[in-house]
C-alpha cells in the first residue's frame, strides 16, 4: 500500500441534509454519536493499510477540519503518513470545483508531488466498512487502468448512482450516471450495478485523462458522468465487487444523503441487532473522542408525589451525558446531553450539548449541536405545528432543529 496514494472528496454542499449542513459539510455531519460520516472512509483506509491520505474540502469545511485536526493527526510524518486536508488553492483558475474530477484535476500539482503509481478516490460522505486493499490488490493483478467498486441496488435506487453493464470476466462495458430507467442486471429484473464511487486509477492515466477533459468546455468535469463513460471502450475499466467487512449476512453500504435515510441509518443503531456493526474489533471505526466522563443517571424516585426516574432504554448514551430523572428510548445521546426530570426523549437523535428541559416532551426529532429545548415545550408530536415555528419536518415527519436554534417557552 505504500504506492498508493488515497484522495477523499469531502467538498459537496450536502443540500438535502440541511440545516444539519448549514454550517459543516456533509462528511463532518455527526453520525451514531461519537462519530462522523467521514470516519467511516478514513477508518477503512487505516484498517486497509493506506495510511497516505488526502482530505479535499470545499464548502463549510471548519468543522471537518477541526476534527481531523483533534482525531487524526496519529500518523507518523517521518514515514511519510499523513492524513492531509487539501483546501481549494485556485492553482488552475479562479473557479471553485465543478466536479469530482475537476477536484482532482485542480490538485495535480500537489498529486505528483507525492510519486504515487496508484490513487484510489472515495467519497466522504458513504457509512460501510470496506478493505479497500483488496480493491487494489484486483486493480494490480488485472492490470486495470481504472477499477470501480460496485454493489447490486434496487432499480429506484439505481437513478441516484452510476449504473453499469459488466461482462462474465468482469470488465465494464456499459455506464449511465443517474439513468431515469436504470438498466438491470442480466437474470435479475429488479436490481442493477451501482457504483460505489469508490475508484482505484492508475495514477499517470488518471492524470492524462484529467488534463484532456479539462480542455472540453462542454464536460461536467465529473467522474461519472464524463471520465467513466469516455474511457470504457478504449482502456481497461473493471467492476469489483463490494466485499463488505461488517460481518453481518447482509451487505451495508448507506449513502445518508437525506435527512430521513441519516434518521433510519441512526436509529437502526439502537436496534437489538443493529445491521451496523460497531462492536467488531477487527474492524474498528475512529473519530475523535473528548475527555469527557462516562455517562450518569441520577434519581429512582418512585414513590414520590412526582415520580421521576432517570434511565435510558434501547438507546447510545455518550460520554459526558446526564439523564437527571428523564425518560430515554429508542435514541441517540451525543456527548454532553442533559436531560432534566420529567422530560421524555423517544426515537430522536440529540447531537453534542443538547439541554432538554423539565417536563419537555421530544419524539421522532433530530436536535442539532448546543440547542436549549425550554421547560414543557412539545417537539414532533405534531408536524404541522413544528411547520409553524419555522423548524424542518422530513417527508416521513421527522422534526428537524438546526444549529444553536433559539427556542422559546410557549413558542
Amino acid at each position: 500500500m505504500r504506492d498508493v496514494l488515497t484522495l477523499i472528496l469531502a467538498g459537496g454542499k450536502g443540500t438535502r441534509l440541511e440545516p444539519l449542513t448549514r454550517d459543516r459539510a456533509k462528511p463532518a455531519v455527526p453520525f451514531g454519536g461519537i462519530y462522523r460520516i467521514i470516519d467511516f472512509a478514513l477508518s477503512n483506509c487505516i484498517n486497509s493499510g493506506l495510511r497516505r491520505i488526502l482530505v479535499m474540502t470545499q464548502y463549510k469545511a471548519a468543522s471537518l477540519d477541526r476534527h481531523i485536526n483533534l482525531g487524526w493527526r496519529f500518523l507518523c510524518r517521518d514515514l511519510n503518513e499523513f492524513v492531509d486536508v487539501l483546501p481549494p488553492q485556485q492553482r488552475l483558475g479562479e473557479h471553485w470545483y465543478r466536479g469530482t474530477a475537476d477536484a482532482v484535476y485542480q490538485n495535480i500539482y500537489t498529486i505528483e508531488q507525492h510519486d504515487s503509481e496508484h490513487i484510489l478516490i472515495l467519497a466522504g460522505d458513504h457509512i460501510y466498512k470496506m478493505d479497500y486493499a483488496e480493491l487494489v490488490a484486483d486493480h494490480v493483478e488485472s492490470d486495470a487502468d481504472a477499477t470501480i467498486a460496485c454493489l447490486p441496488e434496487t432499480l429506484e435506487a439505481g437513478r441516484q448512482f452510476g449504473v453499469m453493464g459488466i461482462d462474465s470476466d468482469h470488465w465494464v462495458r456499459r455506464f449511465e450516471e443517474k439513468p431515469s430507467d436504470p438498466f438491470p442486471i442480466p437474470g435479475d429484473p429488479t436490481r442493477c450495478l451501482a457504483s460505489m464511487g469508490v475508484y482505484v486509477f492508475r495514477t499517470s492515466f488518471l492524470l492524462d485523462q484529467l488534463c484532456q477533459a479539462a480542455t472540453q468546455a462542454d464536460s461536467n468535469h465529473d467522474f461519472g458522468k464524463d471520465i467513466i463513460p469516455t474511457i470504457i471502450e478504449d482502456h481497461r475499466v473493471r467492476a469489483f465487487p463490494f466485499r463488505d467487512k461488517n460481518n453481518k449476512d447482509a451487505a451495508y453500504w448507506r449513502d445518508v444523503g437525506t435527512l430521513d435515510a441519516y434518521y433510519e441509518a441512526n436509529l437502526d443503531l439502537v436496534s437489538v441487532d443493529p445491521l451496523l456493526n460497531l462492536y467488531d474489533e477487527s474492524w474498528p471505526i475512529r473519530g475523535y473522542h473528548p475527555p469527557l466522563p462516562p455517562p450518569k443517571f441520577v434519581f429512582a424516585q418512585t414513590a414520590a408525589e412526582e415520580p421521576r426516574v432517570g434511565h435510558a432504554m434501547d438507546s447510545l448514551v455518550c460520554p459526558g451525558c446526564i439523564i437527571s430523572g428523564g425518560e430515554v428510548s429508542r435514541s441517540i445521546l451525543s456527548p454532553r446531553v442533559r436531560i432534566n426530570s420529567w422530560a421524555t426523549v423517544e426515537g430522536s437523535i440529540l447531537f453534542e450539548g443538547v439541554d432538554v428541559g423539565r417536563h419537555a416532551r421530544i419524539h421522532r426529532a433530530i436536535i442539532d449541536k448546543g440547542v436549549e429545548v425550554p421547560e414543557n415545550m412539545v417537539i414532533g408530536e405534531d408536524p404541522e405545528r413544528d411547520r409553524a415555528r419555522g423548524l424542518t419536518v422530513t417527508e416521513s415527519g421527522v422534526t428537524v432543529i438546526a444549529k444553536s436554534n433559539v427556542l422559546r417557552a410557549g413558542s
